[in-house]
Formats: C-alpha cells, sequence, structure tokens
C-alpha cells in the first residue's frame, strides 16, 4: 500500500480537494487544504513503509498506537491536532474535521478498485490504525480550542456588561451627587427643580438595579418599555441634570428651543441616558470655559439631536474609534471608555443612530437620529 500510496500522492490529495470543494461553507483556499491531510498521507506512507520493513511497532513511532496514547501525542498527531485547531480558526465546525480525514479514506478506496491495486488485511488495519488516531487528536485538539475561545468571548462579554451596568450607576450617582451640592450651597427645598433632578438620579439607580436583577431572573427576557413622548419635554429634562454638569465644570451651556408638536417614541429611561452620556462627554472634554450646545430639530421623517462641543477636534480617523468599548479620548482617564458605547446601542435599540462629525480645530457633533412623531397634548 504505501507504493500505491506514493505513486498516486497528488492523484489523493486532487480527489479530496474536489470532494471538499463540493460541501458546502468549506472555503479554505488550496494552500491550506494541501497542509492538513497531504502532511497525514505523508505519515501514512512512511507508516505503512516502516511496518513492512521492520515491523509493527515501528509504525508506531510514527502514527501512535491503537486507541491512541494518553501520555504524548505522536508524530502523526502533531500534526493532526495542528489541522484541527487551524480547521477551528477558518470557522468550520467539527464534522467537517471528520470528514476530511473520511474524504481520504474514501479516495484511498475508490481510487484503489479503480486500479486494482490489492491490500493486505494488516495494511487496512494500519490505515484505520492511522485515521483513527487523526480523527481523534484533530477533533480533540478542535473541541478544547473551541472550548477556551468560547470561555473567552464569555468572559470578555460578562466584562463588557458588567461595564455598563457600572458606567450608568456611575453616571446616575454623579448626577445625584451634584444635586445634593446644590441643594447644600444654595440652601434649595427638596421639593423644587434641583430637587427633582436628584430624585431622578435615584429613581435612575433603582430601575439599573431592578433591570440587573430581572436579567438574571429571566434570563434576558424583558418586557418592552416604548413609549410616545414630547421631544421638548424630553430635551428638557436632560438640560436639567446637564446644567448641573456644566456648572460644576464652569462650562456656558446653551439649549436651543424645540417645536413643541415634536415627539420621539421608544424606551424613554434608555434615550435620556443616552442623551446623558453625550452632554456628559461634551462637558468633559471641551475646552475649558468654552460652549456645549445642544439643539433638536426635525428633517424631513427624522428628528436630530445634536450635541456640540469645542474640545478643538479629533486626529484624523479618530471619529469610528470613540465608539469602541473601552475607548478613551483626551487626557482624563476618569472613566471606563464606555460612554459613547452605551449611547449607540441604546439608539440603534430603539431603531435610530448615533454619528459623530468632527470639524477640526473646532470640536465634535454627536448627532442622535430617531424617526419622527407627532405629539398631540399641545
Amino acid at each position: 500500500m504505501h507504493n500505491f500510496l506514493a505513486n498516486n500522492h497528488d492523484e489523493l490529495v486532487d480527489r479530496c480537494i474536489d470532494k471538499v470543494a463540493k460541501r458546502p461553507e468549506r472555503n479554505a483556499t488550496e494552500g491550506q487544504l494541501r497542509n492538513g491531510i497531504p502532511m497525514f498521507l505523508g505519515q501514512l506512507t512512511r507508516t505503512l513503509e516502516a511496518e513492512q520493513d521492520n515491523g509493527s511497532q515501528a509504525g508506531v513511532a510514527i502514527s501512535g498506537a491503537s486507541g491512541g496514547d494518553g501520555t504524548a501525542l505522536s508524530e502523526m498527531g502533531v500534526s493532526a491536532a495542528a489541522h484541527g485547531s487551524t480547521l477551528l480558526t477558518l470557522g468550520y465546525t467539527v464534522d467537517q474535521v471528520v470528514h476530511d480525514y473520511g474524504d481520504l479514506c474514501q479516495a484511498i478506496t475508490d481510487l484503489a478498485v479503480e486500479r486494482d491495486a490489492p491490500f493486505s488485511v494488516d495494511e487496512f488495519r494500519t490505515l484505520n490504525r492511522c485515521l483513527d488516531n487523526a480523527i481523534a487528536d484533530a477533533v480533540t485538539a478542535f473541541t478544547a480550542q473551541r472550548d477556551v475561545s468560547i470561555a473567552e468571548q464569555n468572559s470578555a462579554d460578562q466584562i463588557e456588561e458588567l461595564g455598563f451596568l457600572m458606567h450608568e450607576l456611575r453616571n446616575s450617582l454623579s448626577v445625584a451627587i451634584m444635586a445634593v451640592t446644590a441643594l447644600e450651597v444654595g440652601g434649595l427645598t427638596v421639593g423644587g427643580a434641583t430637587g427633582n433632578v436628584l430624585k431622578r438620579g435615584h429613581a435612575a439607580m433603582a430601575i439599573l438595579i431592578e433591570n440587573s436583577l430581572a436579567e438574571v431572573r429571566s434570563k434576558g427576557n424583558s418586557s418592552d418599555a416604548s413609549e410616545l413622548f414630547s421631544l421638548a419635554d424630553f430635551v428638557g429634562e436632560a438640560a436639567e441634570s446637564a446644567r448641573l454638569d456644566a456648572n460644576t465644570r464652569g462650562c456656558p451651556f446653551q439649549v436651543s428651543p424645540v417645536e413643541s408638536d415634536l415627539a420621539i417614541a421608544g424606551n424613554r429611561g434608555l434615550l435620556l441616558a443616552a442623551l446623558a452620556n453625550l452632554l456628559h462627554n461634551a462637558f468633559k472634554f471641551t475646552l475649558p470655559h468654552s460652549l456645549v450646545t445642544l439643539e433638536a430639530y426635525a428633517k424631513g421623517q427624522e428628528v436630530l439631536i445634536e450635541v456640540r462641543d469645542h474640545c478643538g477636534g479629533l486626529p484624523t480617523g479618530n471619529a469610528e474609534k470613540m465608539f469602541t468599548p473601552f475607548t478613551q479620548r483626551g487626557e482624563d482617564k476618569t472613566g471606563l471608555g464606555l460612554g459613547l458605547t452605551i449611547a449607540r446601542q441604546s439608539v440603534m435599540s430603539e431603531g435610530g443612530s448615533l454619528t459623530v462629525m468632527n470639524t477640526p480645530n473646532v470640536g465634535c457633533t454627536f448627532i442622535i437620529t430617531l424617526p419622527r412623531r407627532k405629539w398631540n397634548n399641545v
């Protein structure tokens, strides 16, 4: 058999490649296809030759004993394990790992029948042993690497989710602290506008905690909190909290009037948190004592909410990078780099978009775009 395999090496490889090409979703390049199975074919040929010349034990050093070796991989096992890991990185499934070796076995059998090449029982046993060991080692490496990848991804997802929760809780706590400070310094009553900001900060924290507990209990099944509300009221509510941040940082803050008949729809809490994140970012990065503006208006069938700062602009190509989790800009590293990521995800979940327009040497304009609705309670 080893002479048959050596003499028909290229023909067998081509047949395997042809079989692979006919399977759906198997998009390996020809170079990749010529590494895994062809290497196994060469090792199989050397195993058969070694066993013919020096006895059955001579081939074990190359291909491993029957049933595999629990202490160390054979030469064939090492190559098969590498092949299995490679298939995982290419996005294949465990059944495709098995099919790769099955294709070669089928190709050998078919060609042997066509060429009328007789093989001994011992040679077939060696072929089956090599296939068994190679498949086992390839699948083991494939599944082990896949498990590691899944565990790493789950860990990354959990870290990101926890970061999102902590970021939003900190924002709400920050608003509440600023409101308390304003009440103390100004000698204001809790029943006034600043007191309402304090109450909303506490309410936001309570909602975040309750939603997180509900998500744990229900595995992510949450109720639809969508509602229709006035754009003017929404902007006014965001501006109330933002003024505390503006006063703390000494930044002038300008809010343009909003048409009273405009409305938007969605989860008000999510959208309010998204806008609050944009405003907080603007006050954080705008140059000292420079203007931050908030404007909301209709454009066709859409409503645009714009937050403009005077941060001096961004380096070329950095605009979209700001929406990547844990990415921070500027010298201030007190945050987690999650605010813009959370804001974009919140807006997108409500059917809108969040983009940024960079004006070099001037500043940034963050734009929330949502479907336009009509407010009838005017």
